[in-house]
């Protein structure tokens, strides 16, 4: 069958950078609360042989160090100091430090991660809250994308950038520098914690890293599903995203309104003991929706009055073409047309191979699907087979502008690229249910 003619990519290739790097603290002498016997003897080791350092030599020790990473980060006394007083609970007696001691042992607390040094992948992308600055007929975007680094640890780091009138896209250059966000509160409840972290304002968006700060989230924060939820006239922006301890997952939810600061949240019920949820930018009927895969298989419809807690559902799609006899799945938010709700799916076919297709729902009735692709928008080119996992194209989110789709989309698990779609020439080629 002929390739589609109404997608457009645009070689536009966003690789993961070994080079950007952040300060994270240093195990096995983690968090207090972390630490066990052992540990915390060790810890107090390392204390003592910095507190029998003398004064000039400590002076020196602190000055090299600053001479090799100050560069590479911003704050960085502070950042020491600031670890230290974490570790505080952990240490034994000592004697009151000195400024520089302090300074000192906080050093000896903390490492530097290549946050995205084996892959930038599974984006998603929503119309930046700050238009100033747009291009005529165009809009300012922000791109969240799947950062992961040594030991397979996923973060979310963001990008920023352009669609111009014509739906050509452009990316801003990501900065030199990167940071992970202060807590700024944590509240408990029985099944977690919900928990606000908060940037510099003055930090660039590409500088911004959400690394795990929780349990649940100790081995990634992966594939985070943004979408500019409307909130009667408040523009809020959400995202459900994959929690890993590294044994089992779960959903939770982002929440922001200027990307420095977010708000993050488990959520509850048979449905968010998945992955893949993705929100309706809108209410439908009064209530909350969601798109679900809560059976690994079939495409779910569930609807919720709290936001939080998601139970049961209507299975509305199934695998039905052989590209997607595996399973299906969906690639972010359903977006908004004069004819339904566009939903992107992704499907498993043969050889585990991963396209992207796309289904349209009723406006009114989300659980009537009105047409399907029955063949992929985007498969994997044999330039775009490549990579951590072969054969696989994925997005966690596309949106809308003028007569186009704008589709982020990750290559084999490794780098991500953009395509377009013209909408009216998708829908007269998706097949009618």
């Amino acid at each position: 069958m002929p390739k589609a003619t109404f997608l457009n990519r645009q070689a536009l290739y966003l690789r993961p950078d070994p080079a950007r790097v952040v300060v994270r603290p240093f195990k096995p002498a983690t968090e207090p609360r972390d630490l066990n016997p052992a540990d915390k003897r060790r810890a107090n080791h390392i204390v003592d042989r910095v507190l029998g350092l003398d004064p000039e030599t400590a002076r020196s020790q602190l000055a090299e160090i600053l001479e090799n990473f100050q560069g590479r980060h911003r704050h960085l006394l502070r950042t020491f100091e600031a670890r230290a007083g974490e570790m505080e609970d952990a240490f034994a007696t000592h004697a009151d430090f000195t400024k520089i001691q302090r300074q000192l042992v906080g050093a000896y607390f903390v490492h530097e991660y290549s946050f995205e040094a084996s892959a930038l992948f599974n984006p998603s992308i929503v119309a930046h809250p700050d238009q100033s600055g747009a291009p005529e007929g165009g809009l300012r975007f922000i791109l969240s994308l799947r950062a992961v680094g040594e030991g397979h640890i996923s973060s979310l780091t963001f990008r920023s950038g352009s669609i111009a009138a014509d739906g050509s896209v452009s990316v801003d250059p990501s900065a030199r520098l990167a940071s992970i966000p202060k807590v700024r509160s944590r509240v408990s409840r029985p099944d977690g914690e919900d928990v606000e972290v908060v940037f510099e304002p003055d930090e660039d968006i590409s500088e911004r890293v959400i690394f795990p700060v929780t349990a649940s989230q100790s081995n990634g924060i992966e594939d985070a599903r943004f979408v500019e939820f409307n909130d009667n006239g408040r523009k809020i922006f959400y995202a459900t995203y994959t929690a890993y301890t590294g044994l089992a997952i779960r959903s939770e939810l982002i929440e922001t309104t200027d990307f420095i600061s977010f708000k993050m949240s488990p959520l509850k019920g048979s449905a968010a003991r998945n992955k893949g949820m993705a929100l309706f930018p809108r209410k439908i009927n009064g209530k909350y929706a969601m798109i679900a895969r809560q059976d690994n298989e079939n495409l779910y419809l569930i609807y919720s009055d709290d936001m939080e807690t998601w139970d049961g559902g209507q299975a509305i799609l199934k695998p039905e073409f052989p590209w997607e006899f595996v399973q299906i799945g969906n690639c972010g938010a359903p977006i908004e047309l004069d004819e339904g709700w566009l939903l992107l799916t992704h499907g498993v076919g043969p050889v585990r191979k991963y396209s992207i297709g796309a289904a349209l729902l009723d406006k009114r009735d989300p659980s009537k699907v009105l047409a399907r692709s029955a063949e992929p928008l985007v498969r994997p080119d044999p330039s775009e087979r490549e990579g951590y996992v072969p054969n696989v194209v994925y997005t966690c989110g596309a949106m809308r502008h003028n007569g186009q789709i704008v589709l982020p989309y990750a290559v084999s698990d490794t780098f991500s690229n953009f395509a377009t779609i013209k909408i009216a020439a998708l829908l007269q080629n998706m097949a009618k249910s």
